[in-house]
């Protein structure tokens, strides 16, 4: 009886963690966000849909909280993302730290539309949060453990013992700690270039009150234009850093990047 036991429990363990769906990512985390808070805050149809679903408990309860439009908008939007984010930490069993710190952020955006703050904290919350992270990956560089490292130099992109053993080889690990300290700068550079065009995003569209139709429509639209505004660029900026990082490499020890790439 014991061996078919620890024999599942063997297989549980090994198997591989179901890959995130990039679809479901847009779609939960952008798209329908966006057309909740673009079309939902004027309309009854969510109050209606709650009255569906849970007959008139569910349009009390909204109403007595103060829920109906645009707070409810608000709300539903946002529990999208971060049912994602739970989602995401269940599938990969550990905490991730940007799905982390978006749901975070989402809950801070919501605190901030339903307490009905002005809306320059929106803006401030956008740059705050990209802003610490360049600050940190900087600062790790003093550490042990700088976050190059986990962004870039992993076992999940790169043949770390393979690239140790050839750096060995040449004795060229102290230049190759140089190149580490540059790709940092990259990376940090990737989330200031994201504090500063998220907080210019934010203070071009979300000009409105918190608690308007208005501000609701803003800021899905800033939800909208987040990905091809922000996400790109720094996107672009991250890959440089890691083509650098794989040109280092090559040039320090003369390994291909074939030689170097996990295979998918």
């Amino acid at each position: 009886m014991s061996e078919p036991l620890q024999s599942n429990s063997s297989t549980d363990k090994d198997k591989p963690v179901k890959r995130e769906s990039m679809l479901a990512n847009l779609l939960l985390n952008i798209v329908i966000p966006t057309l909740i808070l673009m079309k939902g805050s004027e309309s009854p149809w969510l109050t209606s849909q709650l009255t569906n679903l849970d007959g008139q408990m569910g349009t009390a309860l909204a109403v007595f909280y103060g829920l109906h439009g645009v707070k409810l908008a608000i709300i539903v939007a946002l529990a999208f993302p971060i049912l994602y984010g739970i989602y995401d930490f269940q599938r990969a069993k550990k905490i991730n730290m940007f799905s982390a710190l978006g749901v975070f952020s989402i809950l801070l955006t919501g605190g901030i539309s339903l307490l009905e703050l002005d809306p320059q904290y929106i803006a401030i919350k956008e740059a705050t949060i990209p802003g610490i992270l360049g600050l940190v990956t900087v600062l790790s560089l003093k550490t042990k453990y700088p976050l190059v490292k986990t962004f870039l130099y992993n076992d999940k992109i790169l043949k770390i013992q393979a690239i140790e053993e050839a750096l060995d080889k040449h004795q060229k690990q102290p230049e190759f700690e140089r190149s580490l300290n540059v790709a940092s700068w990259l990376v940090a550079s990737s989330f200031f270039l994201s504090s500063f065009l998220n907080y210019a995003l934010a203070k071009w569209i979300i000009v409105s009150p918190a608690g308007t139709a208005a501000f609701n429509e803003e800021l899905g639209k800033m939800t909208a234009l987040s990905f091809p505004v922000i996400s790109i660029p720094a996107t672009i900026v991250l890959m440089s850093a890691l083509f650098y990082l794989f040109k280092s490499i090559k040039k320090l020890t003369g390994m291909s990047f074939e030689d170097v790439l996990v295979e998918q």
